[in-house]
């Protein structure tokens, strides 16, 4: 029996996924209307790998992670949807996406919709400024960042179940993250009181934060305009059917 099993960092990515307005706590494992699961791990690599072991035992057989990233390469713009074909972890081998379950979900994507396959690297600290996106980007030739698909990929693979990514850009290669966002981001999820005291010390940053948030809503209303129940690309996400080719 087919069961696809779904990482996203943080709620609000995980949404797009079920719409239902029920609270996605994270630590949990939901069973989705397609009976596809799901759970919201918090951000970092030991946090996906615990909710990739959390699906696998709850009977996920194959793995994907879902959700937001940021831009390394220049072309990519806020928006572009990534189904990257491997992910990358420094001095590491890389390791692929399943690339009929890639395929399938690539095809199924409005014709509208911008789309980079390529390799998607992870990083265990916070890639945020354009000087880091730059070196991050000339020393891995990927096209985006985030921090924990390749986690999810190497439970996947000790497990031989297949995985796949689909995640949308936020930030780009252009822009710093402010440093608030950053001091707020650690621990696993946006701690709004370190993001108030953040703001508070460094005022001038208030704006850039308010645009970050704006391209955050962009890139989830991207996942939900692909992902919601019933769309072709969240059957081909969430069914199964690729694998009856393997």
């Amino acid at each position: 029996m087919n069961c696809v099993g779904i990482v996203a960092a943080l709620a609000s990515e995980a949404r797009a996924l079920d719409p239902q307005q029920r609270p996605l706590a994270a630590g949990g494992v939901f069973k989705l209307d397609d009976d596809a699961l799901l759970t919201v791990s918090g951000m970092g690599w030991d946090a996906a790998q615990a909710g990739a072991l959390r699906l696998a035992e709850a009977g996920a057989t194959a793995l994907a992670s879902f959700g937001t990233a940021g831009g390394l390469d220049p072309v990519l713009r806020c928006g572009t949807l990534l189904v990257p074909s491997e992910v990358v972890v420094p001095d590491e081998p890389a390791l692929p996406t399943d690339p009929r379950w890639r395929e399938a979900v690539r095809a199924a994507l409005p014709r509208d919709c911008i789309v980079s396959d390529a390799p998607l690297l992870t990083s265990r600290v916070p890639v945020g400024t354009r000087l880091d996106k730059a070196l991050a980007w000339r020393e891995s030739g990927c096209g985006a960042v985030d921090m924990e698909s390749a986690a999810v990929a190497r439970f996947a693979a000790a497990a031989a179940v297949p995985f796949m990514v689909l995640r949308v850009v936020v930030d780009t290669a252009a822009d710093d993250l402010p440093p608030a966002v950053l001091a707020a981001s650690r621990g696993g999820e946006v701690q709004i009181g370190r993001l108030v005291l953040g703001l508070a010390l460094a005022p001038w940053s208030i704006g850039a934060v308010r645009e970050l948030a704006r391209r955050f809503r962009m890139a989830c209303d991207e996942l939900s305009r692909i992902a919601a129940p019933d769309l072709p690309a969240r059957r081909a996400l969430t069914d199964g059917r690729w694998r009856q080719t393997h």
